[in-house]
């Protein structure tokens, strides 16, 4: 049996096809009295309104679209989830797609959702990432998120900086007088702030630092370099958990104790951090947050018809302490 129709609703409530669709789509222009009786018709009916005509009448989509970096991953995984929770309480569909770190992905993923959402939220963390502000389309708000992208809208961003002054505080106070880093990729705006926030609080001349990429290989391939040349670090920051993850192993595999022989902090905390052996010390920036509120930030800027230009939200890193950093004996 096919659905009822909004002719059959009108029909029912004993009003125009015109009004029916005015009452349904929850404009102002329409008496409270009809459109209680139209509401009414349409459960008993079992009315179901049509996403695309329902577009044309708010010239809204009801659909927001997301870029990331990547979509492999707890990290993304954790931000898609947070955005997926906030978008579904307010009936919200989400349209995703990921740039693999290339600015002209970005550009082509872009200018695909153009018509097709109501609003974007943008992360892309890359250097070059700042001229994405000039493609980004006018007519729509736009949040980024941990971006580099200068767009004068809304944004959340992360004190990496101040997260990789914390790691190396840290690890100081816990005895360590080695420090080594693995950072993630030169290209990456966020990594090179970590980077440069461990290189102005360690203490010692030329700290080795090894450059990976956001993996679990180039964490392991990073211990497996600390562990062939020279004395051995007693304190590793790694830029992000997932090599943190790698590290361990290379570590465990080499038979060097953590955090007896040395102390590693991560960076983020996605949800395996706290299931390592030992569980993860690092620094926590509210993965699934970060995309709730992004979210919400959006749909803030619809419900107002725009964007208002503001300074953006700062999030600033907490120090997790768990069992891999410590130390201290005695």
């Amino acid at each position: 049996m096919a659905g009822a129709t909004l002719k059959d609703v009108a029909r029912e409530a004993n009003v125009s096809i015109a009004s029916a669709s005015r009452a349904i789509n929850g404009l102002d222009n329409v008496a409270e009295a009809v459109k209680v009786r139209v509401l009414e018709a349409a459960a008993r009916l079992r009315y179901v309104p049509h996403g695309g005509a329902r577009s044309l009448v708010t010239s809204r989509t009801n659909t927001i679209g997301v870029l990331l970096p990547d979509i492999y991953g707890e990290f993304f995984a954790e931000i898609i989830r947070g955005v997926d929770v906030a978008a579904r309480a307010r009936g919200l569909h989400l349209l995703v797609s990921g740039s693999h770190g290339n600015p002209d992905e970005a550009v082509r993923a872009m200018r695909a959702m153009g018509g097709r959402v109501d609003g974007l939220l943008v992360m892309s963390p890359f250097v070059e990432s700042h001229d994405l502000a000039a493609i980004l389309p006018l007519s729509l708000p736009v949040v980024t998120i941990a971006s580099r992208i200068g767009s004068g809208q809304g944004s959340i961003s992360v004190d990496n900086f101040g997260g990789g002054v914390t790691a190396v505080k840290h690890l100081l106070e816990q005895g360590c007088k080695r420090l080594a880093h693995i950072s993630g990729p030169s290209h990456n705006f966020e990594a090179e702030e970590r980077k440069r926030g461990f290189l102005s609080a360690v203490r010692q001349p030329s700290p080795v630092v090894f450059e990976g990429d956001f993996t679990e290989e180039s964490g392991y391939r990073g211990a497996k370099a600390f562990l062939a040349s020279g004395p051995l670090p007693d304190g590793i920051f790694v830029a992000n958990d997932m090599m943190a993850v790698g590290c361990l192993l290379a570590l465990s595999e080499a038979g060097v104790k953590v955090p007896q022989d040395v102390a590693l902090v991560g960076f983020d905390d996605i949800p395996i951090a706290r299931f390592t052996s030992p569980p993860l010390t690092t620094l926590r920036v509210g993965i699934f947050d970060l995309g709730r509120r992004g979210l919400e930030l959006l749909v803030a800027a619809l419900d107002e018809g725009g964007m208002q230009e503001h300074e953006g939200l700062v999030v600033t890193p907490e120090l997790v302490l768990r069992d891999s950093s410590r130390h201290k004996t005695g």
